[in-house]
């Protein structure tokens, strides 16, 4: 079961990492100081429960293109979820009280993913071949 202490740990492991927060405390994982690959959406009106609420605990998670967006879309446990807003955009959105369903390789996995997404070439390719053993 992971967490958001998993995912801010899990993020900031990453090369060329630095974490942004909001005035109202979302956090947001940069790399190289400019792109976005996960961050905690503030509430929006397209992203709202049964009874049109908005959803205050939204992550959004880059992907490396639509056919894995796809993908993560439909898994079974229903966890990833989009909204018109995203619609043509590679990230997937996943409410963070759904973090207790992914194990925590599972959140790696997924971070790492949307960090090389950003990622400079050669910074990417130097971490997956020190990570390739790991695999």
């Amino acid at each position: 079961m992971a967490t958001m202490q998993d995912l801010d740990r899990i993020a900031l492991a990453l090369p060329a990492v630095t974490k942004e927060v909001s005035d109202d405390g979302r956090p947001s994982y940069v790399v190289h100081g400019k792109s976005w690959f996960v961050f905690h959406r503030s509430p929006r009106r397209d992203a709202v429960d049964a009874k049109g609420k908005r959803l205050t605990d939204v992550l959004v998670i880059r992907v490396d293109g639509e056919d894995l967006k796809e993908l993560m879309l439909n898994d079974e446990r229903g966890i990833f979820f989009t909204t018109p807003h995203w619609n043509g955009y590679p990230a997937v959105l996943m409410r963070i009280k759904d973090l207790r369903r992914v194990r925590k390789q599972e959140l790696e996995d997924l971070v790492a993913e949307a960090w090389l997404t950003k990622a400079q070439k050669r910074v990417a390719k130097a971490w997956l071949a020190e990570h390739s053993s790991d695999q």
